[in-house]
């Protein structure tokens, strides 16, 4: 039996809907929160063009032109002088611990060697692990050194000057020295896959049950809060190995992604990752009511995931505020930590800056939810 096309009841199930969208708080607080997550990010934190870099500077001959080289780099946007040492190694240690992204260094008898027209060199290490967030700054390295060096080249050493250039510039990009975009992204692909299932599945372990009806039954189970948090997250720390696994054979044996360092010492950051990124979806469950909710939640966190922590974008690229929310994130330490590892070669002394942040936010995350989980259906 057909019924006529009928306008009044098309609009009583549109106010039906409307009502049903207004008491649905977490729903309309993402349909405003995410585009404006969005326009933030994009038009504020997001840079490619990332400046102030960090840069430790090795200067074997002090005086006048190596001050001016300093000078120069100090002056000029792209570099931020952190430290300044006579010693290669330490530079070099702070290149590996990933605290500065260049290391400049001026050599013994450089002073001598330029006034005697020799072309002494300047060696410049830069951390290719990310070629993007270097590209820039090593594009302009010569015309810095060259513009720090003519001031002081007057005189009798004016015949110097017009030599183009009167050094060397040796530039070592270190780590990635051929600039593969895959040696970068897909070790970061690492973070963000675990990130994005890992949050989603324990996020549904709750509101599964509350929709299902079971939920009264887990809550007649004689089990503590903490019992029944560990019996949830426990099963996806599997599902997380196996997905690591996958992901480090495709990067190794597909893309050729070098792996250097300790896969034991991987492995043990790999499972805290995993059970800081558990505990976030714990978390989200003890607030959403059901999973569509969980979902949105989800989306929520893995945004400033993949444009805060490095992946997408330069961290360093960033305005401050963005790096403050991104040292957050425990997507962002794990970033460092895996490229660390497997570019590097890093060690346990050199990733425990990235791995201590991880452990507080475990704990964080863990204890929030415990005080979040209710024993009642209400």
């Amino acid at each position: 039996m057909s019924e006529r096309f009928s306008w009044p009841r098309i609009a009583a199930v549109i106010r039906k809907e409307a009502v049903q969208m207004r008491r649905d708080r977490l729903t309309l607080a993402m349909i405003v929160g995410v585009p404006l997550m969005q326009l933030f990010l994009f038009g504020f934190a997001i840079n490619v063009n990332p400046k102030h870099l960090p840069t430790a500077v090795s200067i074997d001959d002090p005086g006048p032109l190596a001050d001016s080289v300093v000078a120069a780099l100090e002056n000029s946007s792209y570099f931020e002088i952190v430290k300044a040492t006579n010693s290669p190694e330490v530079a070099r240690r702070l290149l590996d611990e990933g605290r500065v992204s260049f290391v400049v260094e001026i050599p013994q008898n450089f002073s001598r060697d330029l006034v005697r027209g020799l072309k002494p060199s300047i060696l410049v290490e830069a951390d290719a692990t990310d070629p993007a967030a270097s590209a820039n700054a090593t594009g302009a390295l010569q015309a810095i050194l060259d513009s720090a060096l003519r001031d002081d080249l007057v005189g009798p050493l004016a015949a110097r000057a017009i030599q183009a250039p009167s050094y060397s510039l040796v530039l070592h990009p270190l780590y990635n020295p051929e600039s593969i975009t895959q040696y970068n992204v897909v070790p970061g692909l690492l973070a963000v896959i675990l990130t994005m299932s890992m949050v989603l599945m324990t996020c549904l372990a709750l509101t599964r049950e509350r929709e299902r009806g079971t939920y009264e039954n887990l809550l007649a189970m004689p089990v503590t809060p903490v019992e029944l948090m560990i019996g949830k997250i426990a099963p996806n720390i599997v599902v997380g190995a196996v997905q690591s696994a996958l992901v480090l054979c495709v990067a190794r044996y597909v893309f050729g992604v070098p792996m250097i360092g300790s896969l034991a010492l991987l492995a043990a950051a790999l499972l805290l990752f995993i059970v800081a990124n558990l505990a976030v979806g714990y978390t989200f469950s003890t607030v959403a009511e059901n999973q569509l909710q969980a979902m949105q939640m989800t989306m929520f966190f893995l945004l400033p995931a993949i444009l805060l922590s490095g992946f997408a974008f330069p961290f360093r690229g960033m305005p401050v505020w963005a790096q403050w929310i991104g040292e957050i994130l425990p997507s962002t330490h794990f970033l460092r930590v895996v490229r660390g590892i497997l570019l590097k070669g890093n060690g346990a002394l050199e990733i425990w800056p990235d791995i201590w942040p991880l452990v507080l936010f475990l704990f964080v995350a863990g204890g929030i939810a415990l005080l979040r989980f209710r024993r009642t259906l209400d």
